[in-house]
């Protein structure tokens, strides 16, 4: 079954020439660490994610974390980094995202992505705990979903 592009705003619209090879959905956590900015203040500064990836039968078939990484069973994984972003439409929940993939190893479904969708997110961003000098280094957990949706070049 061909998988079909999400409705997405242009900011984050994949570039011409790739076509979805693979949706996954996420769930976990996003992980945050206190620590000081480069203007001495404490802010929640993210760490990484920590999810399991579902494929659309709701069967776990690989990991989402720090990187960020997307590792599959099947033996691929991919690394990427935010090109683009437009606010989710919840204000509680970490933005839609479009990422480029930076490093590809293995063999399976990930093998030729070069483009990542990040959208439906629901929650992720971080709470109210505490976050000054006394709590630095420490770390919050904010639960998280996402749908990630996976290009690669058009055959």
């Amino acid at each position: 079954m061909k998988e079909s592009a999400p409705d997405v705003p242009d900011a984050i619209t994949v570039p011409s020439g790739l076509e979805p090879v693979l949706f996954v959905h996420a769930s976990g956590a996003q992980v945050y660490t206190c620590q000081a900015g480069a203007d001495g203040k404490f802010d929640w500064t993210l760490k990484g994610p920590e999810a399991e990836l579902k494929d659309r039968k709701d069967k776990v078939i690989g990991q989402h974390t720090a990187g960020p990484t997307w590792k599959l069973k099947d033996g691929s994984e991919v690394t990427g980094k935010a090109a683009a972003h437009v606010d989710s439409l919840d204000s509680d929940s970490v933005p839609w995202l479009l990422i480029t993939v930076t490093n590809n190893s293995g063999k399976g479904a990930l093998a030729n992505v070069t483009t990542i969708q990040r959208v439906h997110t629901h929650g992720g961003k971080p709470g109210n705990d505490a976050c000054d000098e006394s709590h630095k280094d420490a770390e919050t957990k904010s639960k998280y979903t996402a749908d990630y949706y996976f290009f690669a070049p058009v055959k």
